[in-house]
């Protein structure tokens, strides 16, 4: 087995991959708790919570907590998603105990100070602003609102200025107790790791840990989607996602989902940024990507193009993606596909950080840890009829189309109208 693990009696779980030849290691307290598991009245907290813990606990203030890494040579951040919160440190291995202190004290004694409180509602409030300005990431939030109308994934991981800005020092406390708990954490290390020392350190910062059930995420019911997500905004170019229901996380069918993927809009090469971009000049960003999730998922196109340009290149993705339906891929492309896939697999292995995310994402969501090997060796499986069948899956489904343009919003719906629903 190339790593180790094992289960404090608190029930936090510790997971180990030894990389021989580097001197780092990447290690991450990771959480089972997003802005999937969170009420309506909380939206953003699981965000918010991920600031809060940098903002100081009994023994170090801010200011400290960032000294303090920073005096061991170390790299930390933090982020969140839909389904998990992963807080991460790389450092060289002699520094593992002291950031390993850092990370403890952390997600286990931060104060959720009213002051600093105050000062990072602000912060994350300047946050939405920013996200909501950048309308190639605030697409992706339309579309995602607009293919899970009635579930918590649809909504923002980092919330709304109303709900983000009633946050007080009572609500960190309860959202901390109800799902910061050692049910809920698993710790992952790559690099030049020894997972004695590593259990030793977890027993000696997170033992204190309260025990608790591990959060169970159920299967996203299929649910009526909105044809259009539009949004009429004063944008020098049109940002539009073309998307459906995808494959979950674990789903036998992933390695072929990535593949697929791939094909339509994983590269240079790939059939929608020839199409799009290089023959006809329609736009400098488009690709296609997954987003799985436990018990559900997403298929997405991205185009930024300019606004005179929407209805041609939804017709051509309309185009691609028939095709891919009815001719599938051919042999030399199957093979290029997977070549260019394993290659950056291979590539981002050599990173101590990237085996270490990509084994806390699998440990966290609780799927099969997979080696690099074993990786490959099911992509190198991948046939026509698995790229045929998932192409079924998922492609023949209704698509729904997100929009940020300055043109009106009637306009297009009509246009749009008449080319996804022909007479």
């Amino acid at each position: 087995m190339f790593y180790q693990q094992t289960v404090l009696d608190n029930g936090v779980t510790v997971i180990s991959e030894r990389m021989d030849g580097v001197r780092s290691i990447s290690v991450g307290v990771w959480f089972r708790i997003g802005s999937r598991d969170e009420m309506d009245a909380e939206s953003g907290i699981s965000h918010f919570m991920e600031h809060m813990m940098f903002k100081g606990t009994s023994k170090r203030d801010a200011l400290a907590i960032a000294q303090d890494f920073e005096s061991l040579g170390a790299e930390q951040n933090a982020f969140t998603s839909k389904e998990f919160t992963c807080y991460f440190s790389r450092v060289v291995d002699e520094r593992l105990p002291e950031v390993f202190a850092i990370l403890g004290d952390m997600v286990t004694d931060s104060l959720f100070g009213s002051e600093e409180i105050t000062s990072e509602r602000e912060v994350v409030i300047e946050e939405i602003a920013r996200s909501e300005d950048t309308p190639e990431d605030y697409i992706f939030d339309l579309f995602t609102e607009a293919s899970f109308p009635a579930h918590p994934l649809g909504r923002p991981i980092i919330g709304t200025r109303t709900i983000v800005g009633g946050f007080t020092h009572d609500d960190c406390i309860s959202y901390r107790n109800r799902h910061y708990h050692a049910g809920n954490c698993v710790v992952v290390a790559s690099g030049s790791v020894d997972h004695k020392q590593l259990i030793a350190l977890c027993n000696q910062y997170l033992s204190d840990m309260p025990k608790g059930k591990r959060a169970v995420r159920d299967i996203v019911p299929a649910q009526p989607r909105p044809r259009f997500k539009l949004m009429q905004k004063e944008t020098e170019q049109a940002h539009l996602i073309y998307g459906m229901p995808g494959i979950a996380i674990g789903d036998e069918d992933r390695f072929a989902s990535s593949v697929l993927d791939t094909a339509l809009g994983g590269g240079m090469s790939s059939r929608l940024f020839q199409e799009i971009r290089e023959k006809r000049g329609l736009a400098y960003a488009v690709f296609s990507t997954t987003m799985p999730y436990i018990g559900g998922g997403q298929f997405a196109v991205y185009v930024g193009t300019r606004p005179a340009n929407i209805e041609e290149a939804v017709q051509i993705i309309q185009t691609e993606l028939a095709r891919m339906l009815t001719d599938g891929l051919d042999a030399d492309e199957l093979e290029r596909i997977r070549n260019y896939v394993i290659g950056h697999l291979v590539l981002g292995s050599e990173s101590t950080s990237s085996r270490m995310l990509r084994l806390g994402k699998s440990a966290i969501a609780e799927q099969e840890l997979l080696s690099l090997d074993e990786i490959i060796e099911r992509y190198r499986a991948v046939t026509f009829a698995d790229v045929e069948r998932v192409a079924q899956r998922v492609l023949t489904q209704t698509p729904t189309v997100a929009l940020i343009s300055p043109r009106a919003i009637d306009e297009v719906e009509k246009s749009l109208t008449a080319i996804l629903e022909p007479q």
